[in-house]
């Protein structure tokens, strides 16, 4: 199992930074308490779940890939895969994504693995 799983810090997860630092989220909107709440929330979301990292990472994976967010979907997706997951694994994420958001979503998943498996 990996050292990435329930206890560590979501930031560790991922191979870059959250795409908007708290801090930078605090200074947009203006409300450091609320800002602080919902980073405090999410990380006992991530700490103290019954998922291990590379479920979590699946699943974050998944949605993203639903949504059509290309770049934080290619994130999770690595972050994955550092967690443990196999190509087939996120492969079948993939496929799933087809049933909940049809050919686009499995078409934006597919070539963000490609780019994930074969970075060249």
């Amino acid at each position: 199992m990996s050292d990435i799983g329930p206890g560590r810090d979501l930031s560790s997860r991922l191979s870059e930074a959250v795409p908007v630092p708290m801090e930078q989220r605090a200074t947009l909107s203006g409300r450091l308490e609320a800002v602080e709440v919902i980073e405090a929330l999410q990380q006992a979301l991530v700490t103290e779940n019954p998922l291990g990292a590379k479920q979590q990472e699946l699943v974050h994976f998944g949605q993203l890939v639903v949504l059509g967010e290309r770049e934080l979907a290619s994130r999770h997706g690595a972050a994955a895969r550092r967690a443990g997951a196999t190509p087939a694994e996120l492969v079948g994420v993939v496929e799933t994504a087809l049933i909940a958001a049809g050919l686009p979503a499995y078409s934006l998943g597919l070539s963000a693995l490609a780019e994930l498996l074969n970075p060249d």
